[in-house]
């Protein structure tokens, strides 16, 4: 197989340049260069107000949960997925910095021969919980109810997906726009255990797991269950790993099953608490490492080099995916998180207090690199890892 194009191989694409390229013609808001779309404020018609919402889901992670379901009955496994659908857009409209009066709809569409109202349940409830323990940090999500369509013809097993919307001052926006050459990138780790988790998380996110689950799973799983892959896809490509999901994961205490259904950790929490104690002119921008993973930075500001030459270590999950051998490492900067799925963008002398906020919720946080101007006419990103760089062009 070749490794630059393993996720292409598997049905996904880390740059969505044809989706990109699908939208270059609509209207970019009131905030262009802004990490999320920023509306006007359609509902009191406000010149001061503004409007965002955004869509995502728990994406493919849904199928390492019927997983474990299935090998164990547990209908529970898939409560945290909620929490992974509703951080993914609370996560990103946290860089605009938004941080309270969110108000979630979930959609959830099931093939309900294999999915059960008890399932269906646990995940409800999982939006519930996932709510009530960042009300706790003063970042408000109002619960406004949801869909859930029978759909098998379409979905073999599920998909958990929510839209977030919120209204905010336009003077309170944060825009990627004001990025500029000489700010230092502080990163926050996306593993360990910050002090509003109650285990530890591998880090994975919720991005990349079509290609986590393939490289790390061992093929019986296929067999047993083939509803859980594309029947697009060549039977060589699937489940290729050599881990059972309750296997130890490695230099982990984490089993496989659980190392691959870590929550995704909201940054929210220390967003809030970075906006109100720094200020928001402090602070140039704010970034989440999802979709394209360390080099999401491509996307925003104009004519900028991010130059990230001391990124965390890969922590075990994505080393273990990398150890395959089946993944380059270039394209594994664009898949996945990496460890660091939050940048803060600030001058040299507010780094310190950035850290000690991260380091106040038990967050590790390390400055991975710095901005430069770009003389290509082009954003880049390069980074450095183990005595290797490797280049990125939007």
């Amino acid at each position: 197989m070749n490794k630059k194009k393993l996720y292409e191989s598997l049905g996904v694409s880390a740059s969505k340049k044809d989706v990109h390229a699908a939208i270059v013609g609509q209207d970019k808001g009131l905030f262009p260069g802004a990490f999320c779309k920023i509306l006007p404020d359609i509902y009191l018609n406000s010149e001061e107000h503004c409007v965002a919402l955004h869509a995502d889901g728990a994406g493919t992670k849904s199928i390492i949960a019927y997983l474990m379901w299935k090998e164990t009955g547990d209908d529970a496994i898939f409560r945290g997925l909620a929490q992974d659908s509703l951080v993914m857009n609370l996560d990103d409209l946290i860089c605009i910095g938004a941080t309270n009066k969110f108000v979630l709809s979930n959609t959830i569409g099931r093939n309900a021969q294999r999915i059960s109202g008890g399932i269906i349940r646990e995940i409800i409830e999982g939006y519930e919980e996932c709510a009530r323990m960042l009300s706790d940090y003063g970042v408000t999500i109002f619960l406004g109810g949801g869909e859930t369509a029978d759909v098998g013809d379409l979905v073999s097993t599920v998909i958990i997906d929510s839209t977030l919307s919120v209204r905010m001052k336009k003077e309170d926006v944060v825009s990627a726009l004001n990025i500029k050459p000489r700010d230092k990138i502080v990163s926050l780790a996306s593993d360990g255990m910050s002090s509003y988790e109650n285990v530890h998380n591998s880090g994975i996110g919720s991005n990349g797991l079509t290609a986590a689950r393939h490289l790390l799973l061992k093929n019986k799983y296929a067999q047993d269950y083939p509803e859980v892959y594309s029947s697009t896809l060549k039977a060589s490509d699937v489940f290729m790993g050599s881990f059972s999901l309750k296997d130890k994961f490695p230099n982990s205490l984490l089993t496989v099953g659980e190392a691959l259904l870590s929550p995704t950790r909201t940054y929210a929490p220390f967003v809030k608490q970075l906006l109100n104690e720094m200020g928001r002119n402090k602070i140039h921008g704010i970034l989440h490492n999802s979709g394209g993973g360390m080099t999401k930075s491509l996307k925003f500001g104009y004519q900028l080099k991010y130059i990230k030459n001391n990124p965390f270590p890969l922590p075990p999950i994505f080393q273990t995916i990398h150890d395959t051998g089946n993944m380059s490492m270039k394209e594994m900067h664009q898949v996945f998180n990496c460890g660091q799925r939050l940048e803060v963008y600030v001058e040299e002398g507010d780094v310190s207090e950035v850290q000690e906020i991260a380091s106040s919720l038990n967050i590790d946080s390390r400055v991975v690199g710095h901005v430069e101007a770009s003389d290509s006419g082009q954003n880049e990103v390069i980074i450095e890892r183990d005595g290797e760089t490797y280049q990125y062009f939007d």
